[in-house]
């Protein structure tokens, strides 16, 4: 897999995923189960009340050496659990930029409202808008060069008590964007992605995961070229709990190329950790 800031854009706000919420609605238990922790595809399952969420997720290819990392920080908005804060940061290495290095990537800022369900709920659903802030550079390829927007409507679905589906279209817009060469146009994204969850146990779950973007980057001044990328991820996920309501997810997934990504293959790792707001792991 290439790693391409262009590309790799919406991934990294959608799920960062991202952009979870509750890891479960059963936090002061020890048996807390997981139910939002994804790599690829955004669940609709805003935070709980008083509860917050630290995630970091890092995609990585060998064979180019690039790799993208994320840490998103998510909060509840005080008193409206149908409200959701939240900001990711990134650091990115292009391997489309030799001897670039790597660095600081675009900022997101994200709201999300939850319409429809919630946690532990049959169905739920909750749009999500993002603010980009273009704090990554574009002359090494690790940023838009411009604000952005982006909105998102993730759509989550409860099969059985094993088997959740989640689902995902959503669209980005960034009115001036920039290249290396400092050529600007408006550019434009959307993405597609669908999920679907084996809750083996409650703190084992093993995920496929599929996502579809097209995105367009600037080829010159006013201009645009389009391109298209389609992954899917096979991963696991566990988790584990404290007493105190703390609750740590890790998991691995290796997102495949098909059909435009043919041949293109990464890893990504990812570490959650979730708890009431003034606990720690020690209490």
């Amino acid at each position: 897999m290439r790693i391409r800031y262009s590309y790799l854009l919406c991934s990294v706000l959608l799920l960062s995923s991202f952009l979870s919420g509750k890891a479960a609605a059963q936090m002061a238990a020890e048996n807390a189960a997981i139910e939002d922790n994804s790599f690829l595809v955004e669940e609709a399952f805003n935070q709980e009340k008083n509860i917050i969420q630290h995630i970091n997720m890092f995609t990585w290819n060998p064979e180019a050496g690039g790799w993208i990392y994320s840490f998103t920080e998510e909060w509840p908005f005080p008193g409206h659990e149908k409200h959701q804060l939240s900001v990711t940061l990134s650091a990115v290495r292009n391997s489309d930029y030799p001897g670039s290095g790597g660095g600081m990537g675009d900022t997101a800022f994200n709201y999300r409202y939850q319409l429809l369900g919630g946690g532990g709920k049959r169905l739920s659903f909750s749009p999500r808008l993002t603010l980009i802030a273009p704090t990554g550079s574009a002359l090494y390829g690790r940023g838009t060069g411009g604000l952005g927007i982006q909105t998102n409507l993730p759509l989550s679905v409860y099969l059985s008590k094993k088997f959740i589906t989640h689902w995902n279209a959503g669209a980005t817009i960034v009115p001036s964007a920039r290249n290396e060469f400092g050529d600007r146009a408006t550019a434009s994204g959307w993405n597609l992605g669908q999920s679907t969850i084996w809750l083996a146990r409650p703190r084992f779950n093993v995920m496929l995961e599929t996502i579809w973007q097209g995105w367009q980057s600037v080829s010159g001044p006013g201009t645009t070229e389009g391109n298209h990328a389609l992954l899917i991820g096979p991963g696991v996920r566990w988790a584990h709990n404290f007493k105190n309501g703390l609750q740590i997810v890790p998991g691995i997934s290796v997102p495949i190329g098909a059909g435009p990504s043919a041949g293109e293959k990464g890893v990504t790792f990812y570490l959650s950790f979730e708890h009431p707001i003034g606990s720690t792991a020690s209490e």
